[in-house]
């Protein structure tokens, strides 16, 4: 009989078991947390999956070169302009790389760490050094490249020959240019080209009679020996991707190697004064053998009437 209260707590106790056991099979466990690492396998293969592409389509861009876009500039009439042009293409190329990394990473940041819940703190860190050390150093690395390749380009665009097959003394005034031709070796022979209009508001293209033209043969390098007769002015073609100043008592001296015949515009890119807009000139490439006949054609013709302005 003393055993009885004793039975009756061991078969509550029992069904208080029971009603727990059965309560926790009806509850939603949480899901076990990922293993480490288990997450971050698929997202490296990704990327390494990703890179080969990436670096194919980045290595081709670099190596076409010439098939690069050109980002609004002139891909170049001269050696000088399309060593220009290179360099152009690889800064705006390396910007945009940049660019993208930054962007990305500002939107990567952006969308993986939202906040996802009102009561989740994001794990908290103070210092990352290889991050540190990483965006720190690939800036300098990246401004050293392009230091670099900046200084080897002026040095080939600044190059003078010293065997140039012409050489062409250009003289900016206000409102025009002239241009005397004399030969590789320095002699003078006899031609020279100024603008022959009378300064007005013209507003007719470069190209015009009114304006001089400075004619150079393909294939060849032409020295061109730059001065100014009053003020500063510019000595800009486009299509050469070149432009210098002509400073009164400086004399500024380089060389030109045409590439493809046609004919290009060409300005004063200095304000010099009221009518500066009239200060245009064209150049004609041509061939050799056409240059020299269009020389010796100038030369019979100036000896002719004098030495003086032709068109």
């Amino acid at each position: 009989m003393a055993l009885a209260p004793v039975g009756r707590a061991a078969g509550v106790l029992a069904n208080v078991a029971g009603v727990t056991t059965v309560r926790s099979r009806g509850r939603s466990r949480p899901a076990a947390p990922p293993a480490a690492g288990e997450g971050a396998a698929p997202r490296r293969s990704l990327l390494r999956r990703l890179s080969v592409p990436v670096a194919v389509l980045a290595g081709a861009v670099v190596l076409g070169g010439c098939n690069a876009p050109t980002f609004g500039a002139f891909r170049g009439a001269t050696t000088q302009g399309r060593d220009e042009f290179k360099i152009w293409v690889g800064f705006v190329i390396t910007g945009l790389a940049v660019a993208a990394i930054v962007w990305g990473l500002i939107f990567w940041t952006v969308l993986r760490h939202r906040r996802k819940s009102h009561d989740e703190m994001p794990r908290q860190f103070h210092e990352n050094i290889p991050l540190e050390i990483i965006y720190t150093t690939l800036p300098i690395v990246i401004v050293g490249v392009l230091f670099y390749f900046t200084v080897v380009t002026e040095n080939e665009i600044d190059a003078v020959s010293s065997h140039p097959a012409e050489i062409v003394h250009v003289l900016g005034y206000r409102w025009g240019w002239q241009f005397t031709y004399d030969a590789g070796d320095g002699r003078a022979q006899g031609v020279q080209i100024a603008t022959t209009a009378q300064p007005a508001l013209l507003a007719q293209p470069a190209t015009s009679k009114e304006y001089p033209q400075l004619v150079l043969p393909v294939g060849e390098t032409v020295r061109i020996v730059l001065t100014s007769a009053d003020v500063v002015h510019g000595f800009y073609i486009p299509e050469f991707n070149f432009s210098r100043y002509a400073q009164p008592g400086v004399v500024n001296v380089f060389d030109f190697n045409p590439t493809r015949t046609g004919v290009f515009r060409g300005q004063c890119s200095e304000f010099c004064g009221l009518y500066h807009s009239e200060m245009l000139f064209s150049v004609r490439v041509m061939s050799d053998s056409a240059f020299q006949h269009w020389l010796s054609t100038e030369q019979v013709h100036q000896a002719g009437a004098g030495t003086g302005a032709a068109s």
